[in-house]
């Protein structure tokens, strides 16, 4: 049986018409990418979808100058950006990792490469994290350099669209609530780029793209 797909604006606050505009362009992009064969398992649908180019991306991310200066990453725990994880930590850097669903009063996966149990490329994953990591609350983390978020498609313009539950935007907004994260903190996504219907609609999934936010 298939997993039915959530529609997020039917209990998400705001505007019903953006909402909707919203979910309908998920839903555009999970598609093509479907039909392109793109997607990794599980599938696009209902989710950051992972995909083919993953590393690629990640290695476009680590030749910014961006990526260069930074020491301390906030990430989202999505598997699309497990490449990006593990090339933080393969360079030395420091990594927050969100809990799943921010769950419990410590949301965050301290990752030092100094200190784990497990190689940076186990350590990246959520089981990893979860051997090798601290668990921290959210006053233990320090400010960070840059910021890696999972997206379904975003925007030349750094528009970002996520799945639709907002996990990642309370992140951002708790984060900058606690002055970890401030006007000059870079902020990226790596997507998957396919077609050019959506992109014209400010969104971009291509072939190992990067988005600057």
């Amino acid at each position: 049986m298939n997993r039915p797909v959530p529609r997020h604006d039917r209990d998400a606050g705001g505007q019903a018409d953006i909402l909707a505009a919203k979910a309908d362009l998920r839903q555009e992009v999970w598609s093509a990418m479907r039909a392109a064969k793109v997607a990794r398992f599980p599938g696009a649908e209902g989710r950051i979808p992972n995909f083919s180019g993953a590393e690629a991306a990640a290695g476009q991310l680590r030749d910014l100058p961006a990526w260069r200066a930074a020491g301390t990453l906030k990430a989202n725990p999505d598997s699309a950006q497990l490449p990006v994880r593990r090339r933080a930590l393969e360079d030395g850097k420091i990594v927050y990792l969100a809990v799943p669903r921010l769950a419990g009063e410590e949301p965050f996966f301290a990752l030092e490469p100094d200190h784990l149990s497990d190689s940076p490329r186990k350590a990246a994953s959520i089981s990893g994290a979860s051997r090798s990591a601290r668990r921290v609350r959210l006053t233990d983390l320090t400010p960070v350099d840059l910021v890696v978020m999972g997206s379904v498609a975003a925007g030349e313009d750094g528009a970002r669209l996520g799945k639709g539950g907002g996990f990642a935007d309370l992140e951002f907004a708790l984060a900058t609530a606690a002055g970890l994260i401030g006007p000059h903190t870079v902020c990226v996504t790596t997507v998957h780029e396919r077609g050019d219907t959506a992109a014209s609609r400010a969104a971009r999934y291509g072939q190992a793209g990067i988005e600057l936010m």
